[in-house]
């Protein structure tokens, strides 16, 4: 028996848009709320949520197959991204990618030999069912997504180079970062340009693109243009500001 399909990734291949929510809170019954209202990918995000290990696990199981969760790892972290594919993450987003290079090594990470260096520990591992998928070490290679995050300036004069690595499925622009090394706030004109720009140049590359536009109307018009991936909101924000507006009518 192969590994189980990726759905996410075959949607990137079809260059189909994926509406996402991010999923700071760290609470598994947090993501499982938001896995039931239909967004087609939630991030779990271990590199500013409160996330360890189990807190991840915790979070793919009550997600499950209701919507599919792409786990954001703090670092390119050989150690970790092998820990989170072996809990049963398909799709890791990896933050903060300067260069080729080091698009190279997270595609290495990723895959078993002889394409990669992941270590084999299948056979109890929650991703092959703890054995129960006895093909998993074949065929794994072909269903794990990787996501790399271009947040700087750096990023973007790499954008070509790490546009043609292959094993990227796809290209994340994260406007916060970004917009501070540029010296503004991620909603400024400049930030929404130099943005619009990249997804436009990850699209032409060959790769899926994807960003977080917490502003619904620019959520739509990244959707309009065809981006792949949009997130339009995370779990900490949509909560708070629902608490604050509830409170403002008593």
């Amino acid at each position: 028996m192969p590994a189980p399909a990726n759905t996410f990734k075959k949607r990137l291949e079809a260059r189909e848009t994926q509406v996402g929510l991010w999923v700071s809170s760290g609470d598994a019954s947090i993501a499982e709320l938001a896995a039931g209202c239909g967004y087609d990918w939630l991030v779990i995000d271990g590199e500013h949520g409160p996330n360890g290990l189990r807190d991840i696990l915790g979070q793919l199981r009550a997600v499950g197959d209701k919507s599919h969760p792409v786990v954001r790892v703090p670092d390119d972290n050989r150690a970790t991204i092998k820990q989170m594919l072996d809990i049963g993450a398909q799709t890791i987003l990896v933050p903060m990618i300067d260069s080729a290079e080091q698009a190279r090594e997270a595609v290495r990470s990723m895959l078993y030999p002889p394409k990669g260096v992941r270590g084999v520990g299948a056979a109890v591992a929650r991703a092959s069912g703890y054995s129960a998928i006895g093909d998993y070490t074949q065929t794994a290679n072909e269903t794990v997504c990787l996501l790399v995050q271009v947040e700087s300036l750096k990023g973007l004069e790499a954008l070509d180079d790490i546009l043609a690595v292959e094993g990227v499925d796809g290209v994340f622009i994260g406007p916060s970062d970004l917009g501070t090394d540029m010296g503004y706030g991620p909603d400024a004109p400049e930030v929404r340009e130099a943005v619009t720009g990249a997804l436009k140049r990850i699209q032409e590359g060959g790769k899926a693109a994807g960003v977080l536009a917490t502003v619904p109307d620019v959520a739509k018009d990244y959707v309009d243009m065809g981006v792949e991936f949009v997130a339009v909101g995370g779990d900490v924000l949509v909560l708070r500001a629902a608490l604050c507006d509830l409170r403002a009518k008593f």
